[in-house]
């Protein structure tokens, strides 16, 4: 069950909903969702029909004609990852930071009290990015607020998977001194078997059991979400090495789970192995069983793959709630 929202949040770059999906669940109610993506527009309306869609370019977006959006608690954001400094001159390049301008203009235009920006872990700690941190910090001052930046993993939050993001959390003043970063539950870490066993087994395969308790690691990071990026696959051959040792052939998606005839030897070659499908890699990247991904395996596991995991968003959602609210709890009241 939902909690009753507290909070109205403006999201950009919405993407398939993890952010959002995240701060739903610590009180946030979004009055607008922006995003150029017809699928991944199309992957918000099929879960959350009531939810204000708007499907425009974020550096073309007026919110005088959506006046709801001023005076927002949270102005949140999943801007496409920024490149380093050392390639930054790569004309394709320019298009992710000018989104983070764009960003951060709109924030001074719909006034909210609170600003989430989610990014590459190096945008908060590597030196190749300073020049963009430095416009992020020297223009959130200038418009009032007081920054927070840290690296999280989502697999201290209950996604079975080793993923860092990089977080920028601003809040104007009282309420910044309130905010602390979420800590780790005291919970072991999910893993790759234990959460997709029950989908393993729904068709009837023998080996699921066995494959289960032998996947009982934490999951590489699931890339392949570029743009620019070919097929579905679980990301460069280092990664799809680690997937063979999991047992699974990380070189494409299936279409359908594996059934009753389907065999399966540890060990085997990257072909005899199970491929994930597209419901099983949104699993692992903590959305729940009945969150639908729109399009086919590419542009769906494209959606995936660039998306928050919503416990993670969920976790520092909540800790903003707090601060909005004054009090020093990690959830929403």
């Amino acid at each position: 069950m939902l909690p009753s929202a507290s909070f109205t949040s403006l999201e950009i770059c919405a993407g398939a909903g993890g952010l959002a999906l995240g701060l739903e669940s610590a009180g946030f109610s979004p009055v607008a969702l922006l995003d150029t993506d017809e699928k991944a527009l199309a992957t918000l309306f099929a879960n959350r029909p009531e939810w204000n869609l708007v499907e425009e370019d974020l550096k073309n977006f007026d919110p005088d004609r959506y006046p709801e959006t001023y005076d927002v608690d949270l102005l949140s954001a999943g801007t496409p990852r920024v490149k380093s400094m050392a390639t930054i001159n790569r004309r394709d390049d320019h298009p992710e930071r000018d989104l983070v301008k764009a960003a951060l203009y709109l924030v001074g235009v719909v006034r909210p009290r609170a600003v989430l920006l989610e990014n590459v872990p190096g945008l908060v700690n590597k030196e190749e990015f300073a020049e963009v941190r430095s416009e992020i910090e020297d223009e959130l001052a200038h418009l009032g607020f007081r920054l927070f930046a840290a690296v999280l993993n989502a697999k201290d939050f209950g996604v079975p998977q080793n993923r860092p993001h990089g977080f920028f959390v601003a809040l104007r003043e009282p309420y910044a001194e309130g905010f602390a970063w979420p800590t780790p539950p005291s919970e072991p870490s999910l893993h790759v078997g234990g959460v997709l066993y029950p989908s393993m087994a729904s068709r009837g395969w023998p080996h699921a059991r066995e494959w289960a308790q032998q996947a009982e690691i934490v999951a590489p990071t699931l890339v392949g979400g570029s743009d620019k990026r070919g097929g579905p696959d679980l990301g460069p051959e280092r990664a799809k090495a680690v997937w063979e040792k999991i047992g699974i052939n990380g070189g494409t998606l299936a279409d359908e789970l594996p059934g009753p005839q389907d065999g399966w030897a540890w060990g085997g070659e990257r072909n005899d192995l199970p491929a994930l499908t597209l419901a099983q890699t949104a699993l692992l990247q903590g959305f729940p069983t009945d969150w639908q991904i729109a399009g086919r395996k590419t542009r769906g596991y494209r959606q995936v793959g660039q998306a928050v995991p919503p416990p993670l968003a969920a976790a520092v959602g909540s800790r903003i709630a707090a601060a909005l609210r004054g009090s020093g709890s990690g959830s929403p009241q």
